[in-house]
């Protein structure tokens, strides 16, 4: 705060302080209108996706709101944290955040004293990550976001409910799926078992026939001699092209010890990569193998997203304690994401590889200088291409002899 109050004409730290922390503002309409500005700036509802992720902050202390000792995806371990919740859009390798939630812990929804303390308002209560982002999904729609998917990663894909709920809804989704998760690849038989016996109630719990095989681990399914691979083509990389070995087939996840709806695993190994991944998706079955393999990529550029908060807009940078000011600190990271967006788009019409870093780097250059040219910027943004360009034809011409 110090920093900015120093730069900012007519304001002092206590004033943006109050802004963040105690103003009465409301971020919803914030959130409303950049939404309508993505969609205005990179919507497409043929190649536009939205994904929810979550990242965690490592705090000290017990009075933050939300705070307690739970799993830190930033840390990769269990540690005193707050996790929020995140809805992001992409298209390309165009990506923006575009919705947040704070997730409360259940004992903190359940405790009155906390929840005064930190603000919490009283129509709050406690709602799973996953919860939290169907809530955000449905929000979007609601508000004429354009996309094709959703993307998700193996927390949120490995909830049957949360497939369910987004497919009865009639959205596309594609979800990340850990290597153990069980499949049929035919439909097994089901029934009700007969009565055994005469006494005690008829059954009525619908179970897998007898003689029926048993389900498969989606990890034993990669050498199957009936799967066949195709090399397809993802996207650009900094370095390379990404090129994978998919395998698409149709198959029915297991639900409650039952078959699920049938739907598509994409099994996908990426060259130069020795991990394999597993997603199901419940895009229709003529879906080509290309169109499957654009979206399995797509959640790359969530990751990217992610980064691109917490090191160009200082996501993670706050000091607050309170429910408003976390929502206000978090919708003011999403507004600044919006503007590089622009920026980089508008800077990306006269040089079109014009990164997010890039935007930022011009940004710090030109921001404490009262003047500066377009030619000045330009110049800047070519000798940065120059030097990307000339790394990429390196690492082609080296990818080539190899």
């Amino acid at each position: 705060m110090v920093n900015y109050a120093r730069n900012v004409p007519d304001t002092n730290n206590q004033v943006l302080q109050n802004f963040i922390s105690d103003s009465p503002w409301d971020e919803k309409p914030v959130i409303d209108q950049i939404q309508k500005d993505v969609t205005q700036l990179i919507g497409d509802k043929n190649n536009g996706s939205i994904h929810i992720d979550e990242s965690g902050f490592k705090k000290s202390g017990m009075n933050s709101v939300g705070v307690k000792r739970q799993y830190c995806g930033r840390l990769g371990k269990v540690d005193n944290c707050q996790v929020g919740v995140y809805l992001g859009y992409t298209n390309g390798n165009r990506r923006t955040l575009i919705d947040e939630r704070l997730y409360l812990p259940e004992d903190w929804a359940n405790d009155p004293v906390r929840r005064i303390q930190c603000g919490v308002p009283d129509d709050v209560t406690f709602k799973t990550k996953a919860e939290l982002g169907l809530e955000m999904i449905l929000d979007t729609r609601e508000r004429g976001v354009p996309f094709a998917w959703i993307g998700m990663d193996c927390f949120y894909g490995e909830q049957p409910w949360l497939r369910s709920e987004i497919d009865n809804s009639e959205l596309i989704y594609i979800a990340d799926v850990p290597c153990d998760t069980q499949v049929w690849l035919n439909l097994p038989k089901t029934e009700i078992p007969e009565k055994k016996g005469a006494r005690g109630r008829n059954p009525t719990i619908e179970k897998l026939a007898q003689a029926e095989p048993e389900p498969v681990k989606v990890q034993k399914l990669i050498d199957h001699p009936d799967i066949k691979y195709h090399r397809v083509f993802l996207r650009e990389t900094e370095r390379k092209e990404l090129w994978s070995k998919l395998a698409c087939l149709r198959v029915y996840p297991v639900e409650n010890k039952l078959p699920g709806k049938e739907t598509w695993l994409i099994i996908r190994k990426d060259e130069g990569d020795n991990e394999t991944k597993y997603q199901f998706s419940n895009a229709s079955a003529d879906t080509s193998i290309e169109r499957l393999g654009r979206m399995s990529c797509s959640r790359y550029w969530m990751e990217r997203a992610l980064q691109d908060a917490k090191g160009n807009t200082k996501m993670a940078d706050y000091q607050v304690r309170g429910w408003t000011a976390w929502h206000h600190h978090m919708v003011m990271t999403l507004l600044a994401m919006l503007f590089i967006m622009e920026l980089q788009i508008e800077f990306g019409k006269k040089a079109p590889i014009t990164s997010v870093q890039d935007v930022k780097e011009i940004l710090e250059v030109i921001m404490p200088r009262k003047e500066v040219t377009e030619e000045e910027i330009l110049a800047i943004i070519l000798q940065k291409h120059k030097a990307r360009l000339s790394a990429r034809k390196s690492h082609h011409r080296r990818n080539k002899q190899r």
